[in-house]
């Protein structure tokens, strides 16, 4: 564990103030739910929750079988982070930070759909190649929120396989919204 130097006191509610700074390193946005932590020696963690993180290795048998059904390349997000990838080139995503545009568009909530992977959808906060050409995005929401997407990549960039991708990724983002209302 870090420290950071800031001592904050607890209101008359219970309320303590997570400091700016630290929401922005975090990514911490209002109404975000965080989970509570508490161990042995009386600490108290908090850690950004993700419900589509729950779902863990669902997801990954999920993202598996999207990926073998149409050969593309496969990512399940949730705000932040690519939780899991299939197909190739999955290694490079797994676990990495998603970029600005990926989370502007998971914001707007709907699909959409580039021939232009790398200018107009670049996946991954960090630089990353591939070949790739089209993509589409998909939004999961559970219960109204934006809780994630449902990526996928293909190597054409043809309209026709950039439907089917959309079709595919509508319907994987609404399944896996309505697997997490339950």
């Amino acid at each position: 564990m870090k420290a950071t130097g800031i001592v904050r006191r607890i209101d008359d509610l219970g309320r303590i103030v997570v400091p700016k700074e630290i929401r922005r390193t975090l990514r911490i946005r209002e109404g975000d739910p965080l989970e509570i932590f508490t161990n042995r020696e009386g600490e108290i963690l908090l850690k950004k929750y993700s419900p589509v993180g729950e779902l863990g290795e669902f997801a990954s048998s999920y993202a598996e079988a999207l990926a073998q059904s149409v050969e593309a390349l496969v990512c399940i997000t949730d705000r932040d982070y690519v939780i899991a990838a299939a197909g190739a080139g999955r290694k490079e995503l797994e676990g990495e930070h998603l970029s600005k545009n990926v989370e502007e568009l998971m914001e707007k909530r709907g699909t959409f759909a580039t021939a232009d992977v790398h200018s107009e959808l670049p996946v991954l906060a960090k630089e990353w190649t591939s070949d790739h050409k089209g993509a589409v995005l998909s939004t999961i929401t559970c219960n109204g929120d934006c809780q994630g997407s449902v990526i996928m990549l293909e190597k054409s960039g043809r309209s026709d396989a950039l439907e089917l991708l959309r079709v595919l990724t509508m319907s994987a983002a609404n399944f896996l919204g309505k697997h997490m209302e339950q």
